[in-house]
């Protein structure tokens, strides 16, 4: 299954496992967003833990099956809305584990989260620009200042994991062997204290922000359906299925 949960010591780990670099078409991308959803209700889970298997946390989404299958566009953007949408409104804490690539619907977790702990191979890139596709500037917005958004954003580039740390986007890096010991550690002193305490503090501190990321989003995402529309956008998405350059990744 590409996506799997786990609970223990009142920490549910949600794990991408969807090789060969965790690209999710649109159906997972639904599915992730119950799976959070339902899981984040239960009276006996107080933090949630996102970690991927694989060489990377996630490739966004299948670019193959847009290729393929371009209606399925509308389909695709729902799950990713609601996916993000769910992290976010999740009542307790949300904590991301990333490693190496995090791409387009990565970044979408990982920026609607509450904290990141990122393997210090880790780095973050939006190539959408190069995909034929938008999107992913919201939440990247929420984690980094907003020029080094858009120079990310114009240019398809890679930010490190270490930038993303000294701009205030991680709230830690460690050695990517032990990424997943540091991160449970983490989730584990979250899941020490009062579910009630935990439900209302993110209540409150998303209440606090001054911009909803999930309107945002939903914005941004009008202008991914239009350049979808765009032969630009076909011809983008062609190339990519068949160059055998994967270096992105």
């Amino acid at each position: 299954m590409p996506i799997r949960t786990n609970v223990e010591n009142q920490i549910a780990e949600i794990v991408l496992d969807c090789p060969p670099v965790n690209a999710l078409d649109s159906q997972s991308w639904l599915n992730l967003a119950e799976t959070i959803s339902r899981t984040g209700e239960h009276a006996d889970i107080k933090c949630i833990l996102i970690r991927a298997e694989g060489r990377g946390f996630c490739g966004g989404v299948d670019i193959k099956e847009m290729q393929a299958h371009p209606e399925r566009i509308v389909t695709l953007n729902r799950g990713n809305y609601l996916t993000f949408k769910a992290v976010r409104d999740c009542p307790v804490p949300v904590i991301v584990s990333a490693h190496g690539f995090i791409i387009g619907g990565g970044i979408g977790i990982c920026g609607a989260s509450d904290t990141i702990i990122a393997a210090d191979n880790a780095y973050f890139s939006l190539p959408e620009i190069d995909r034929g596709a938008m999107g992913g500037a919201s939440h990247l917005s929420r984690m980094l200042p907003l020029h080094k958004v858009r120079a990310a954003f114009f240019t398809g580039g890679k930010i490190s994991a270490d930038e993303a740390y000294r701009l205030g986007g991680v709230e830690k890096i460690v050695p990517a062997e032990t990424l997943l010991d540091q991160s449970r550690a983490f989730a584990a002193i979250i899941a020490s204290k009062s579910r009630k305490a935990l439900t209302l503090a993110k209540q409150a501190l998303n209440g606090l922000e001054a911009r909803d990321v999930d309107h945002g989003y939903r914005f941004e995402q009008g202008f991914t359906l239009e350049m979808y529309l765009h032969e630009d956008s076909q011809k983008a998405r062609d190339a990519f299925v068949a160059s055998k350059d994967k270096a992105v990744y």
